[in-house]
């Protein structure tokens, strides 16, 4: 399947933009620019692979999309299949969004960046934000790998290999008990949260429809993830911007460091964390990404352009506490 994209989106530099693409079921081969995985369908798990034939890195503006799929996938499939892709990789975030936040912070605008890498539905975003508080990188990698080999539809002629499992679906693990994500999951105290998530996702508490809607207000959709389990301001503020809005900071241990090294702040993390929000505000609804792209930039001066990262070497040493040395 072919999928036209906006004049100026470079799969390479928008796959490889946020630390999720890092994170199971995706799989970034880098020998061919391909990022694999496994999504559920209407008629069952199917394995992508999402390529952009005759791109290099910078030289790909306008080239479509190929989706290519383990086994056919029928008419009724397709339409879900490209909702999740254009999801996945925010195709339908237009130029003249990215071109608007480009006037405000001008350094991104002769990359092209600003699109960030997302998952293909609200509730894998969420459990990933939830595996990655309190938490060093390796083992949000660990827990969501785990949640993949323990709770995933196993892909019919991939075998039961990582590569072959989807994203468990909020249906799986709402039926699971909490014991067992711990103990099988590695996910610790976060083991009845994602439960108790899933049953929302399942009952519709959780409306992504409504969460996704540009017509409802941040400060709602902030309220209303607050109220969610596991959920508190950081998460809140990852999940909006996951959801494409910008205009809220997950500030935590790795915003102080980014203070300190990068913006030269000094004291403590409190009065940092509050220099930070007045550093960024000029940004206004695009203040995530100015900040995310300096940290992103950070990481990739320390380890080479993301889209040369293998997922279980250099992925797993991104972060900056991996880095200090």
């Amino acid at each position: 399947m072919s999928l036209a994209v906006p004049a100026d989106y470079i799969l390479a530099r928008d796959a490889c933009s946020y630390g999720y693409f890092l994170l199971a079921p995706n799989y970034w081969h880098v020998p061919t620019q391909t990022l694999w995985r496994v999504v559920e369908l209407p008629s069952g798990p199917v394995r992508i692979g999402i390529s952009q034939p005759g791109a290099t890195w910078r030289v790909a503006k306008g080239r479509a999309l190929v989706v290519s799929t383990h086994r056919a996938v029928g008419k009724a499939d397709r339409p879900e299949l490209a909702r999740q892709v254009t999801r996945m990789l925010r195709l339908d975030e237009q130029p003249d969004v990215l071109a608007a936040f480009h006037r405000l912070d001008g350094r991104w605008k002769r990359l092209g960046s600003g699109r960030l890498f997302r998952s293909p539905t609200m509730w894998e975003d969420v459990v990933k934000t939830v595996t990655s508080c309190n938490v060093a990188w390796p083992n949000t990698m660990t827990m969501n790998a785990r949640l993949c080999e323990v709770y995933g539809a196993p892909v019919p002629g991939l075998g039961v290999g990582a590569k072959g499992l989807s994203f468990p679906t909020p249906e799986t693990i709402a039926r699971q008990r909490p014991l067992s994500l711990r103990t099988r999951c590695r996910v610790g105290y976060r083991d009845a949260r994602i439960v108790a998530l899933a049953k929302m996702f399942v009952s519709g508490e959780v409306r992504p429809g409504w969460f996704e809607d540009p017509a409802t207000p941040d400060e709602d959709v902030r309220a209303a993830l607050i109220e969610l389990p596991g959920i508190g301001p950081y998460a809140a503020h990852n999940v909006m911007q996951l959801l494409g809005r910008y205009g809220h900071l997950p500030l935590d241990s790795e915003s102080v460091r980014h203070a300190r090294t990068i913006l030269g702040f000094k004291g403590p993390a409190p009065r940092m964390m509050k220099r930070l929000e007045r550093h960024y505000a000029p940004f206004g609804s695009h203040k995530f990404r100015s900040y995310w792209l300096e940290l992103w930039d950070f990481y990739q001066s320390k380890r080479g352009k993301a889209h040369t990262w293998d997922r279980e070497t250099t992925g797993r040493t991104f972060t900056a506490a991996m880095l200090a040395g």
